[in-house]
């Protein structure tokens, strides 16, 4: 995906202090874990975007795939992790979404090409879908998730 205007507003970006790209390590000034706060650029087929903060990457990218965040990403079929950066500080990750979210498209566009050039879906290896065997189906479950009454012969 390529859009027009989006090398033109390349020039104008910025990175806030504290503020990564995915690849780089975290800072740690110590032996406590370091929290770390991301964010990040959804999109969908069509190209519509979509910017959110987190601090679990991994958990708030499986649930928009999987459509359990109701609303815009829902209703529009966004689900996949076009960009990501992350930071330590969660009042620089909110400035940072702020700032995306305010941004033209063209910016936006320029910001996601400047580190995934392609609009690969990042998060395409983050899940493994298993197949469940017959077995390890609960019986007493309908197909509908509602309880069988096992006194009925019809079922």
């Amino acid at each position: 995906m390529s859009f027009r205007g989006a090398r033109r507003a390349t020039r104008n970006l910025a990175v806030l202090p504290g503020l990564r790209r995915a690849n780089e390590p975290p800072l740690a000034s110590g032996s406590e874990p370091v929290k770390q706060y991301y964010i990040y650029i959804l999109t969908n087929r069509s190209g519509t975007l979509y910017v959110g903060v987190t601090n679990d990457l991994k958990r708030r990218v499986y649930r928009h795939k999987h459509g359990l965040i109701k609303g815009f990403t829902s209703k529009y079929g966004i689900n996949r992790l076009v960009y990501y950066e992350s930071t330590t500080d969660v009042r620089s990750a909110i400035t940072r979404e702020k700032e995306i979210k305010g941004w033209r498209r063209s910016k936006k566009i320029a910001l996601i090409e400047s580190f995934n050039r392609n609009w690969k879906d990042l998060a395409a290896g983050w899940f493994r879908i298993t197949a469940m065997h017959p077995s390890d189906v609960d019986k007493s479950q309908d197909t509908r998730g509602k309880r069988r009454d096992s006194s009925l012969r019809s079922e």
